[in-house]
């Protein structure tokens, strides 16, 4: 399982909340460039709709192939109280032939995306991972060259950590809590429901700009 927050921040206040994550973090950012393409199942493969995602990692010497599935989020009382999502998801290491094998499963290319940017992966009560991305499309079949922004100066900012289902309330408290150390810059809710850029984000960054990060978070 896994629980997730996402919010959106205009990219000229991005530097500031790297500065704020190197802090809170302290450890260094990973950039990442991976090749995003979404499957979905043909009509041969039952009548339930499934959808996979293929990534490539473009930035590493080698591309590396990952298949990921993302399951429904919980429902229910339970997760109406909480602001995080808590879902299914399962990653799994592939070859480069992963794209053939899907297609000859009968699965077809329903769109694909390319994604820039740096994440931060540190021990907080959780495994947490921060990923601040720039979200492209390709206008052309696997045109990673060509990518164009989907929203211009608009990044997307994801929290995430692994749990189980013994334990996804505490995972679920270190997301949150976590979330409201970046509430100045934006604001993180369940994927999906997304409330825009926050008012504060100009003055939080100009202010974490001016001491570069300096104090102690």
């Amino acid at each position: 399982m896994e629980c997730a927050v996402e919010g959106i921040i205009e990219t000229q206040h991005v530097e500031a909340l790297e500065i704020l994550l190197h802090g809170l973090c302290g450890v260094p950012k990973e950039r990442f460039r991976i090749h995003e393409l979404c499957l979905k199942n043909g009509p041969n493969l039952g009548s339930v709709s499934s959808e996979v995602r293929l990534l490539c990692d473009l930035e590493q010497p080698v591309p590396t192939w990952t298949v990921r599935h993302v399951g429904g989020a919980m429902r229910g009382a339970v997760a109406e109280q909480i602001s995080v999502a808590v879902r299914t998801m399962i990653d799994s290491k592939a070859s480069k032939n992963v794209l053939r094998f899907f297609y000859a499963l009968g699965y077809k290319l329903d769109h694909e995306l390319l994604k820039v940017g740096f994440s931060f992966h540190f021990q907080k009560g959780a495994h947490l991972k921060v990923s601040v991305t720039s979200v492209n499309k390709l206008p052309k079949l696997h045109a990673v060259d060509e990518a164009i922004p989907v929203t211009l100066g608009i990044q997307l900012v994801e929290v995430t950590a692994p749990a189980a289902a013994d334990n996804y309330n505490e995972v679920v408290a270190v997301v949150s809590s976590f979330s409201e150390y970046l509430a100045p810059l934006l604001h993180l809710s369940k994927p999906g429901v997304s409330v825009g850029v926050v008012r504060t984000a100009a003055a939080a960054a100009a202010s974490l700009m001016s001491d570069r990060g300096g104090k102690t978070l």
